[in-house]
């Protein structure tokens, strides 16, 4: 696998999230509701020739070269300097979910024949992987994908596919050995316009507006066989790697809204007054705040830690996952108490609270939900392994027949319930942003 490397100083970082704040500012403002596509495109060409949407790939197919250090502090710069949350989540997605992909497990020819355009932001892309039936469980994937000698016939239906409505490219996962288990998925680059590749109406969400959603069809798609990634069977492998990128990096857009949120309830605390006294003056009030402070920072601690591991070329699966879960947690919560510090104010939309707020909701469900990644850590620690109690067995006596109760022992204990599947390899990755 292609891996990138960032020759870049702290102070070269620095510098970069700085005009990074700055174009977020003066380009991505708050986004238009209900979303205009044509205005999406045009945000992204400049996020483009910002080297936003091709951050962490190497330089020599268009990309910035960046590492995963260096690119968890741009995206943070990005949630900071614009209040469209779902914009950054947008690129985030294209980039960890479907881009990164083609870098790591792409053939020299797959990667020159998209990645330039993909780092440019002419073209845009999306990762399908999601389905009705399957969110945590994606073993359980209904699109099938069957060779027919030079190419693959896709059918099946994708849900909450982030950037479909717009989306050049998606990157596909298909299950090419239905039950095969980990090795039964294999994922395809498949061109939009593929015939047969349908794409539903935008969906209307409660948060991250900015970021245009839909459902995919494939009714009978035929994908050439130079479009899988990697190799036959490999898909869970692309998968996986996808997930270690997004669980760290993408997070990173909502350590910059967090800030921004935080940045203003302390503006708006110290110039409310109440009993004639400014109400950040009230413990109560400013414990609140510092809470918040606390969050903010322990989550990015967390999440840089996660980036570091990343960029060294480290396995650990822990670090990702504890980012992912203090990252969403925090967003919640300071969404949480930005609208109540606000009072009334806080309920009224459009607030920056109050757009943080419903923002975070889907970060616990997206990329692997909360529920999933403690499962995760519980099995790194040696935990949640049998859900079985084990019990002693002994021996009947001589002559002893075995009774009903027994033999219905034995089928329950060997019966894997719809829960087991969690502990496969893939469940680590329940996904909105495919």
């Amino acid at each position: 696998m292609s891996r990138t490397h960032s020759t870049t100083t702290e102070a070269e970082t620095q510098e970069m999230c700085r005009a990074v704040e700055q174009f977020a500012r003066r380009e991505l403002g708050e986004p238009p509701y209900p979303l205009d596509h044509a205005e999406f495109r045009r945000r992204w060409l400049l996020a483009g020739r910002q080297g936003l949407v091709g951050s962490v790939v190497p330089e020599r197919y268009g990309g910035s070269g960046l590492d995963a250090v260096a690119a968890t502090a741009v995206l943070e710069a990005l949630g900071h300097g614009t209040p469209d949350t779902g914009f950054a989540f947008s690129v985030a997605a294209h980039l960890f979910a479907a881009v990164m992909p083609i870098v790591e497990f792409g053939t020299e020819e797959q990667k020159r024949r998209w990645l330039p355009a993909l780092c440019s932001g002419e073209r845009i892309a999306a990762h399908g992987i999601t389905e009705p039936e399957a969110g945590s469980d994606t073993l359980a994937l209904r699109t099938r994908a069957v060779r027919e000698g030079d190419h693959y016939v896709l059918d099946g239906a994708k849900a909450f596919t982030t950037n479909a409505p717009v989306a050049d490219v998606l990157v596909v996962q298909a299950a090419t050995a239905p039950g095969g288990g980990f090795f039964g998925l294999t994922a395809f680059v498949v061109d939009a316009d593929t015939p047969g590749l349908t794409v539903g109406s935008a969906y209307d969400k409660v948060g991250l507006r900015g970021s245009p959603t839909a459902d995919v069809r494939l009714d009978g798609c035929v994908v050439p066989a130079d479009r899988v990634l990697g190799a036959e069977g490999a898909g869970a492998g692309v998968f996986a790697g996808s997930m270690k990128w997004e669980r760290t990096c993408l997070f990173a857009a909502y350590l910059g809204a967090m800030r921004r949120v935080v940045e203003s309830t302390v503006d708006h605390v110290r110039e409310r007054e109440q009993f004639g006294v400014p109400i950040g003056g009230f413990q109560a009030v400013s414990h609140r705040v510092v809470d918040m402070v606390l969050a903010l920072e322990s989550a990015r601690l967390l999440l840089h830690k996660a980036a570091r591991g990343l960029a060294r070329g480290s396995e650990d699966e822990v670090a990702p996952a504890l980012a992912k879960l203090a990252v969403s947690e925090a967003a919640v919560r300071i969404g949480l108490d930005g609208v109540q510090l606000r009072g009334a104010l806080g309920v009224l939309t459009g607030g920056d609270a109050e757009t943080l707020l419903r923002d975070a909701l889907p970060a616990r469900i997206f990329s692997g939900t909360n529920e999933i990644q403690k499962n995760n850590i519980a099995r790194a620690l040696g935990l949640g392994g049998s859900r079985h109690p084990k019990r002693r067995r002994t021996s009947p006596p001589t002559g002893h027949a075995t009774t009903p109760t027994d033999r219905a022992a034995t089928p329950t204990s060997r019966a894997s319930g719809p829960t087991d599947r969690a502990s496969t390899p893939t469940d680590r990755a329940s996904t909105a942003t495919s």
